[in-house]
């Protein structure tokens, strides 16, 4: 059976059952009255063959010429009422498939987007979405259409000469035994193709995004040496599966070809017979068969030509259309490690923070990345966080606002267990900008409220991050456009912007990982002396690779290979923590060795 069933589809079938119940029965009308023509044509041929005329006056020719208007509206309006009911169902299920795939991209964790490429869900989103779309459309209008057309032409050629219908109607099967064979084979060769078409899509969206390293280093040529060899893959993808897809095509057509031209035969042989008054027996019958009934006979098969083709187009498209609803299925049916326990609760968070015997190991890793780390964070403290690279720092905070799970009892926002705490409620109660600094290809004011436009606090946050001062280099302030992920500005102003919207955010914990490590030294101090000024009695924490971001703060987290090594105020630290003091005298000498 030629229809695509699964959960994430099937669904919306009952949702939009009344505009496929309006087309199907639009269809069904078409189909009725399409097969009054041959009829109509045949008496006409009849009257003519009689009489060698037709008077224009006639009962006869004004009920034909009624009978043929009737047929001409009532096949333009259900076509145009086919066409609107159908596409428009077909195209609200993609619209809602496409939905629920970005929304299952949200809520997946980011473990799922290191081990898995970008452009294959772009592929999945557009391409196997646009061929699912395309069946339930185009497919389901072939598949109805040739199902009740076919069964409504055959039984009218039975009743009109069974003989000869018997004739068309065997070769005609052989399409059903070709398709079975193909089906099977177009499927495998679709999905095949598909997956070749997401090593494009994977290609082309990483050289575009680092298009600027691939101009830095000349590797123009190279790039596109790589990727004609994945195009010519595709293309031969492609070819191999258009290969099936035409021989199925062709092989139907001589099909319909051939008995077209046995009927013609047959029929005329027939005709022939008949006007001789010397019928041919068949069966021990005689048959009658006049021109008319000859002409009707053949518009009835000749109708049976669009749903024939249709039936091998039919069969095509299932085959893409169940390969790509398995692949977007398969995306939709991962399973969500980010999710709220049954029982969590939403909490006002102060702003406290305690860390009992962390331990963490990503997905996957062998590795700890953190472990046995205890300690405690008061509301309003401004803390800091060091180490050297690959000791933790970003891992610390990325779990605290819950980018991964983590185990039960070791994580505390006051005094509720972190994974016991809903998502939405622990991420709304914190202010985040990460490590990437990303930004969206739009204006800086969108980039930094998300469209909340408060002026006065815009104005106010801007200042606080030390951008103001920058605005008036740009074209047009806070308007001016910047492309995607911050290339036309520079690697400070991204940080500054990224952290102008951590404070438009102003939620109870602020944690800035390494934001101000591309702003010069006085930039800094500016930004360390507004951040302990205007948050006070709100919790903020600080990941940095420069240890004079951190001297201002209450106390420092020192991290060393994934244990904390201490946890004090700066002035203590550099007493009882080689690894502090180590960078502390480090930035010294860079600085004198700067000012020679």
């Amino acid at each position: 059976m030629l229809l695509l069933w699964g959960k994430h589809v099937s669904k919306y079938y009952l949702r939009y059952l009344i505009f496929f119940l309006i087309g199907l029965g639009s269809l069904v009308a078409v189909d009725v009255f399409q097969l009054e023509i041959p009829e109509v044509i045949g008496k006409l041929v009849d009257v003519l063959q009689h009489d060698g005329y037709i008077d224009t006056g006639s009962e006869f020719f004004k009920y034909s010429i009624t009978r043929i208007i009737i047929i001409a509206v009532v096949m333009f309006g259900g076509r145009v009422l086919w066409r609107l009911s159908l596409f428009f169902a077909s195209k609200k299920i993609e619209a809602h498939m496409r939905e629920e795939m970005y929304k299952k991209a949200e809520q997946l964790d980011v473990t799922y987007y290191h081990n898995n490429k970008v452009g294959n869900i772009m592929s999945w989103a557009t391409n196997d979405l646009e061929t699912l779309e395309e069946f339930l459309g185009w497919g389901s209008l072939m598949l109805i259409d040739g199902t009740f057309l076919t069964c409504l032409a055959i039984g009218k050629m039975f009743a009109l000469n069974y003989s000869m219908a018997i004739i068309s109607v065997i070769p005609i099967s052989l399409i059903i035994v070709v398709g079975a064979v193909c089906e099977k084979v177009m499927s495998d060769r679709w999905r095949i193709r598909q997956e070749s078409n997401d090593s494009l899509y994977d290609f082309s969206q990483e050289s575009f995004t680092g298009i600027r390293v691939i101009k830095a280093f000349v590797k123009e040529r190279q790039q596109i040496h790589a990727f004609r060899k994945l195009a010519l893959k595709n293309q031969d993808a492609n070819v191999k599966f258009v290969k099936v897809s035409v021989l199925f095509d062709v092989t139907i057509e001589l099909i319909i070809a051939l008995v077209a031209s046995i009927n013609l035969a047959i029929g005329g042989w027939f005709v022939f017979a008949s006007m001789r008054n010397k019928p041919v027996n068949v069966f021990g019958n005689d048959i009658y068969l006049t021109g008319g009934d000859l002409i009707t006979f053949q518009g009835y098969y000749f109708t049976l030509i669009w749903p024939l083709i249709a039936i091998g187009t039919v069969i095509t498209m299932f085959s893409k259309a169940r390969t790509s609803y398995r692949r977007v299925a398969n995306f939709l049916d991962l399973p969500i490690d980010l999710k709220d326990k049954e029982d969590a609760v939403d909490v006002k968070i102060g702003g406290n923070i305690r860390f009992n015997h962390f331990t963490f190991t990503y997905p996957g890793a062998k590795k700890e990345a953190l472990s046995d780390v205890s300690l405690e964070i008061k509301k309003g403290e401004l803390i800091g966080v060091v180490g050297a690279v690959g000791s933790g720092k970003s891992t610390l905070v990325n779990t605290l606002v819950r980018l991964y799970n983590v185990n039960e009892g070791q994580i505390y926002l006051d005094d509720t267990d972190l994974m016991d705490i809903k998502l939405d409620c622990v991420r709304s109660n914190f202010a985040f900008a990460p490590q990437d600094n990303f930004l969206f290809g739009s204006s800086i004011k969108e980039n930094i409220t998300f469209g909340d436009d408060n002026i006065e606090k815009l104005n106010d946050v801007v200042s606080k991050s030390a951008l103001k001062n920058d605005l008036n280099s740009f074209t047009n302030g806070l308007d001016t456009e910047i492309a995607e992920n911050g290339a036309t500005i520079s690697g400070g102003q991204k940080q500054r912007i990224s952290l102008s919207r951590a404070f438009y955010k102003d939620s109870p914990i602020l944690v800035l990982d390494d934001v101000v490590s591309a702003v010069d030294l006085k930039t800094e101090q500016e930004i360390i002396r507004n951040l302990k000024k205007e948050r006070e009695n709100k919790t903020v924490i600080i990941v940095a690779s420069r240890v004079s971001t951190v001297m201002g703060a209450d106390k420092v987290i020192v991290l060393k290979n994934g244990r904390l090594e201490a946890f004090d105020t700066p002035e203590n630290l550099m007493k009882n923590s080689e690894t502090f003091s180590r960078m502390v005298l480090l930035q010294k000498l860079s600085a004198q060795k700067g000012g020679k």
